[in-house]
């Protein structure tokens, strides 16, 4: 069944045009992933298909009777409502009866109270502000009263992604839906999808996430989409075929144009006398080889500083804000070449360690030594703060006029961004016209061309394209510095960290020897202790099982890692609590029973929020059961 499909789309910024006469189309049960260069178009596409955004020319039709959800890279919000106010002002038919009856309700004699209860009941929406929550909380957002207005960014496009979510579309349109979550809320939302029935059309460059979630991959290339039915590795290898075979042809193609070149220079006078068909074939030939390009390699060969024997010697280091604390006596000591990875939830402290080592955070205690020789290169989250209305080429030349190589050459600025794929006419574009990703590669040049030799990246994979991410992966790997990296691809992370710092909460940090995947393994291998239902999808990420390694011990606080045994009283309340949460399941199957049978309208209220009442005791009684079973 096709859901939706468009025909000759034609987009274009001023004089350069997106794509022309592209034709697409999504059936029932398809879940796509469009990728491609940044600036190619792919965010503009999604827009177009979702209906927020016009095309030049062409058309796209829906099918009428499907509904579909579009997650925005910049989500508009009302700023005075609340989380689940603007959650609940998402459109769906539960939606539309939660909100008929919240309004019941609240009405005098409550009007409609009954119509609005069988609505619930037909639509199964008596769970929906639980289902609501529970997505909200497993994408970092657990205060559902706090201001749209008091959101950052990122907490923003999380709301957002919960809003769309709930809704249950027909069609999911998700545009970079990683961006901005943690690594744990990646893996909800990756199980969530992978487990849904439903069809799903997404930009995004999560590797990982893109090979367990699509059946189909889509690539926007030089205003053409070229369509690959299997996930992102069967992708990776037909694309090399077909890229050996274009190169095939390209290669024929200009040994023709040349021979014709050479036919249509001999008499130029007698040109009207030369076949009209064979001009014409030479004139399509000519627009065939100029139009195609050898894709250009980012170049990232740049010089470092030398690195001295030490290093960063970080002692009995200590933060808080408020009641809040995030570090607790940390000691490390860093080494040439350290490569680390950090892990935590969002809040827990991860921005707020590397503002510190670099110097822009004072701890509230502890010590920070620096060696001479140590020069950091530090690639934050946020994004320069440039004008909108200077040239890139004068972006970089403010920084550096010449700049040097691994090798000893020097080359100049305009030839150091076309090393980073910004063409002749892209470095004389104003800053205002570049995409999200092409800024984020402006300002890892800018980062890079200062020849550190200490590199901490925050979120470095942010809106960068995939092609530009397996060039830095590869420069990193080369690189002689230390590394230390915040990112949530975890790929990215995997192929570069040897070890990870994981912040715990409560200002603890675990040491753990391996990478992501290795230590993800080991987590998930010991009972869940948050009283939360174990969504995260089971088995290793990789494709080939990861080396075992063994239990990491924490950096700050005891180490020996032994079992302790429970006392008598935490024995006798782990019974009881087996005993209480068996009784209020029991007691809920009941009023389940009663509500279905029908009854007075203020009879119904009183069950229904006695359920609530119920699923939240629960809920706080299996934490602490499961906070116990741990030591039993």
């Amino acid at each position: 069944m096709n859901y939706l499909s468009s025909e000759n789309l034609t987009k274009s910024y001023g004089d350069r045009t997106l794509f022309r006469n592209l034709t697409f189309g999504i059936s029932r049960g398809d879940k796509i992933a469009i990728v491609g260069a940044n600036g190619s178009g792919k965010t503009t596409l999604l827009s177009i298909l979702a209906g927020a955004m016009p095309p030049d020319a062409g058309l796209v039709s829906v099918r009428k009777d499907i509904s579909i959800g579009y997650l925005d890279q910049q989500p508009d919000f009302n700023d005075a409502l609340t989380v689940m106010e603007a959650v609940l002002a998402g459109e769906s038919a539960q939606l539309d009866a939660v909100r008929a009856y919240e309004l019941a309700l609240a009405s005098e004699n409550h009007v409609g109270l009954e119509k609005a209860m069988a609505d619930m009941e037909k639509l199964e929406a008596w769970d929906y502000e639980a289902q609501i929550r529970q997505i909200l909380g497993e994408l970092g957002i657990q205060d559902i009263e706090q201001r749209v207005s008091s959101l950052s960014g990122g907490q923003r496009k999380r709301v957002a992604l919960a809003r769309v979510l709930i809704q249950n579309p027909d069609l999911l349109i998700l545009d970079e839906p990683t961006n901005h979550l943690d690594l744990e809320a990646i893996e909800y939302l990756e199980n969530f999808l992978t487990t849904s029935n439903g069809t799903l059309l997404m930009v995004s460059h999560d590797r990982y996430f893109l090979d367990r979630v699509c059946n189909q991959i889509a690539e926007m290339d030089n205003g053409q989409l070229y369509s690959y039915k299997g996930n992102y590795a069967y992708f990776l290898e037909k694309k090399e075929e077909r890229e050996m075979a274009a190169a095939s042809e390209l290669a024929k193609d200009r040994n023709t144009f040349r021979r014709e070149l050479e036919w249509m220079r001999r008499q130029p006078k007698a040109r009207s006398t030369k076949a009209q068909y064979r001009i014409d074939a030479f004139d399509d030939l000519k627009e065939k080889t100029s139009g195609k390009k050898a894709d250009g390699d980012l170049d990232l060969n740049l010089r470092m500083a030398r690195l001295g024997s030490k290093i960063l010697e970080v002692e009995n280091l200590s933060k808080r804000f408020g009641d809040k604390v995030l570090l607790d006596h940390f000691t490390y000591t860093f080494k040439r070449p350290d490569r680390v990875g950090l892990i935590g939830k969002n809040g827990m402290g991860k921005t707020t360690l590397m503002n510190m080592l670099t110097g822009e955070l004072r701890p509230d205690s502890g010590k920070i030594s620096t060696g001479g020789t140590v020069k950091f290169g530090y690639y934050t989250q946020t994004e320069l703060d440039l004008p909108e209305n200077q040239r890139v080429i004068d972006v970089v030349q403010d920084v550096a006029e010449v700049m040097k190589l691994a090798n000893g050459d020097t080359i100049t600025a305009t030839q150091l961004l076309s090393r980073f794929l910004f063409d002749r006419s892209k470095q004389y574009d104003f800053v205002a016209k570049l995409s999200g990703g092409e800024k984020r590669r402006l300002q890892l040049l800018l980062v890079l061309v200062q020849n550190p030799n200490f590199l901490i990246l925050d979120e470095p994979t942010n809106d960068l394209d995939i092609m530009t991410l397996n060039v830095l992966e590869d420069f990193l790997l080369n690189f002689a510095g230390c590394v230390l990296i915040v990112t949530h691809d975890r790929y990215f992370m995997d192929r570069l960290v040897e070890h990870v710092f994981v912040l715990e909460g409560e200002g603890k940090v675990r040491d753990y020897p391996g990478n992501y995947t290795d230590y993800r393994e080991w987590r998930d291998s010991k009972p869940r202790t948050d009283g939360r239902a174990d969504t995260r999808p089971s088995g290793t990420i990789l494709q080939e099982q990861a080396p075992k390694v063994a239990t990491p011990a924490p950096v700050n606080g005891n180490a020996n890692g032994a079992k302790r045994k429970p006392s008598f009283k935490e024995i006798k309340e782990y019974e009881t609590l087996e005993a209480e949460i068996e009784t209020l399941e029991k007691r809920k199957v009941e009023i389940t029973e009663l509500l279905n049978s029908g009854g007075h309208h203020e009879q119904l209220t009183a069950w229904a929020r006695e359920i609530e009442e119920i699923d939240q005791t629960v809920a706080r009684k299996s934490d602490r059961w499961l906070e116990l079973a741990e030591y039993m």
